[in-house]
């Protein structure tokens, strides 16, 4: 795996130039983004790379964190050692992100739109000022309009992208490290998946496997006739 094949992806860019949209805002400028999309459009896989890429602090919201472990989380990314109130533990937050100059990421961030916890997020933006970005489902805009003063701060909403045919080819230099796909296998794979992201991954899987059973380094049509993994549940055998 290359820093070059990662950031060629589609939406490892995508997300890479949304979040650098925060951070290079002028002043007067909101600086919360969205990056949303479907399941397995490579969404978590690109703010990894973002945050690596830019030192941000990252957190993975989970459906059973409180308000308390969600900020527990950001701290414990941060290096601190969390304070005990849910104010005293906002206070931390932000002042770190205020003095560190490092956005924020926070992924699966339905979580906190769902369970009504979002103004956390504003409440850790209006007291650092610090880039943010939220990363969520495609339906993540539509919840978060649902609250004004959140909508408000929103400087860009950045939809991720099915995979392109050349996002294909980048993913195989990883997931099928060494072996030669042929071109025609992957733009039938690429057909058959729609572009998602995570079942392209997992069929690249699959023929590097092959592969390494099969004692070749070479795949094509003519050696591969798998089914790919498209996402459909198997059908029941008929009464």
């Amino acid at each position: 795996m290359t820093i070059n094949s990662i950031a060629g992806i589609t939406n490892v860019a995508l997300c890479n130039m949304t979040l650098e949209r925060a951070m290079n805002r002028a002043h007067s400028l909101p600086g919360i983004v969205v990056f949303h999309g479907p399941s397995g459009y490579g969404k978590s896989f690109a703010a990894s790379y973002a945050a690596n890429r830019h030192r941000a602090y990252f957190v993975q919201c989970k459906s059973t964190w409180t308000r308390k472990a969600f900020l527990q989380a950001i701290a414990k990314d941060m290096g601190l050692s969390p304070a005990g109130t849910l104010s005293e533990l906002t206070d931390q937050v932000c002042e770190e992100l205020m003095l560190s100059g490092r956005p924020l990421i926070i992924d699966e961030a339905d979580y906190l739109a769902d369970k009504n916890r979002i103004f956390m997020v504003m409440d850790l933006y209006e007291g650092s000022q610090a880039p943010i970005m939220l990363i969520g489902e495609e339906r993540l805009p539509q919840k978060l309009k649902a609250y004004e003063k959140i909508d408000n701060r929103i400087l860009e909403w950045a939809p991720a992208q099915p995979c392109k045919p050349h996002d294909v080819r980048e993913l195989a230099k990883i997931y099928a490290r060494g072996i030669n796909i042929d071109d025609a296998l992957l733009e039938n794979l690429h057909a058959a998946t729609n572009g998602v992201t995570r079942r392209i991954c997992v069929n690249l899987d699959s023929i590097e496997n092959f592969a390494r059973n099969e004692g070749t380094d070479t795949v094509t049509l003519a050696n591969y006739d798998r089914p790919f993994f498209t996402g459909q549940a198997p059908r029941g055998r008929a009464a």
